[in-house]
């Protein structure tokens, strides 16, 4: 049914379907069509930054901005959703055409640019949800924020959030907001990360409850980046990190009439790259930070390679364009089996 499905929304913009299958999924879900239809995979339970997850595989933050389909998702069996990426004021993102679907890779390039509604209609659309399993709310800054003040944007969102967020994810790591990127390097990145945890720990003493905040990274660091980055997460006394977010590197996809496309690539051709930047990651912090590990998983072995090199749960997303509800299940089962030993 999926693959019928599939084959009707590739015949529209990629930016069309997508709202369309968000749409439809949510009907199905609000009718119980789509209860009727998939039964949720049943995994194995996890540990992760405190809180308990029936089963490692999570829905990765870009998919649901706003959200709005937090049911929906949570109906295919995820052990945990993601949802953002949040700004504090609403803004509309890059200009259109800014998402590029490579089929023949299992591949997306997007410049989306943080598009979306802001912090108000995320918090209302989340308190609208029925979903009680484990959420994390991914926070950014406003384009027309200066980088000298990006901290005020993260600690605006981790405020508003925080009564309803499990854990809260930092994202300094997408390629498609101007100068965001620098936030990964030197003092910049020390200076966000203590100004963050500052905050996290008032914040945990004026509501009674802690909630911890990872932090997503790119994979295009070198391996001084990569132990730069180790140091800095160890040092903040932050509770996670998030590993990877989109590449710039479009080598492997030049052939494509799209392939040079501005924007991050994710898909397939990222599985290897954000394998590496995982194990990097898990030898540099010597498993004192556990790591999500997302990039490029189209099927249950990638998910379960990302768990070898070091991760303790993972995230999907762009393979779900590809494979639909059938990824969930086969991440899960991969995962289960690794993890079970």
């Amino acid at each position: 049914m999926f693959r019928a499905l599939r084959s009707l929304l590739f015949q529209l913009p990629p930016e069309v379907a997508h709202s369309l299958a968000l749409e439809s999924a949510r009907a199905a879900e609000r009718t119980g069509v789509l209860q009727r239809l998939w039964t949720p995979p049943v995994g194995r339970p996890v540990e992760l930054m405190g809180l308990r997850l029936p089963n490692a595989v999570g829905l990765a933050a870009g998919l649901d901005k706003n959200a709005r389909y937090i049911d929906a998702t949570a109906a295919l069996g995820f052990g945990f959703l993601e949802v953002g990426t949040v700004t504090p004021q609403p803004q509309p993102g890059n200009p259109k055409p800014r998402l590029f679907r490579l089929a023949e890779y299992e591949a997306i390039i997007n410049r989306m640019g943080f598009n979306n509604q802001g912090l108000a209609a995320l918090v209302a659309n989340i308190r609208r949800s029925h979903y009680d399993g484990v959420l994390g709310v991914n926070v950014g800054k406003n384009r027309d924020t200066a980088m000298e003040d990006a901290a005020s944007d993260y600690i605006a969102g981790i405020e508003r959030v925080w009564p309803l967020a499990d854990y809260i994810t930092v994202n300094v790591s997408s390629p498609n907001t101007p100068g965001l990127r620098d936030l990964q390097f030197g003092d910049s990145l020390k200076h966000l990360l203590e100004a963050i945890r500052t905050r996290q720990q008032a914040l945990a003493a004026e509501h009674g409850h802690y909630v911890p905040i990872a932090v997503k990274v790119a994979p295009d660091m070198d391996d001084a980046a990569i132990q730069f980055m180790a140091s800095a997460l160890l040092e903040s006394g932050l509770d996670g990190v998030i590993a990877t977010n989109t590449t710039l590197d479009h080598s492997s996809v030049v052939r494509h009439p799209q392939g040079e496309e501005a924007g991050g690539l994710s898909g397939r051709p990222l599985a290897g790259r954000s394998t590496e930047v995982i194990a990097a990651l898990s030898s540099a912090l010597g498993g004192q930070l556990p790591i999500i590990g997302v990039g490029g998983i189209t099927d249950g072995e990638t998910a379960a390679d990302k768990i070898r090199a070091g991760a303790s749960a993972v995230q999907l997303y762009s393979g779900l364009i590809y494979r639909g509800p059938a990824l969930v299940r086969e991440a899960v089962e991969a995962v289960s089996a690794v993890q079970g030993g």
